[in-house]
């Protein structure tokens, strides 16, 4: 591996390393108060709009980015 390879993989190594990405499942009233929690830290990036189950189940699923540091 070259030294310019090696910059290139230690680099997207740290920008990967600065956030944590889940799906979150609940409640609305369960997924509203861990988005509060996220936004009030300041580690809250992004949010997708919630999205049904399906079915007979009333709970919704969100996708969201959060820094790690």
């Amino acid at each position: 591996m070259t030294t310019r390879e090696r910059a290139y993989a230690r680099a997207n190594n740290q920008r990967a390393a600065q956030y944590t990405e889940m799906w979150i499942v609940g409640s609305p009233e369960d997924l509203a108060a861990m988005l509060h929690a996220a936004r009030s830290t300041g580690r809250l990036v992004y949010v997708s709009a919630p999205h049904q189950m399906g079915g007979d189940d009333t709970r919704h699923r969100r996708y969201l980015r959060l820094r790690t540091h």
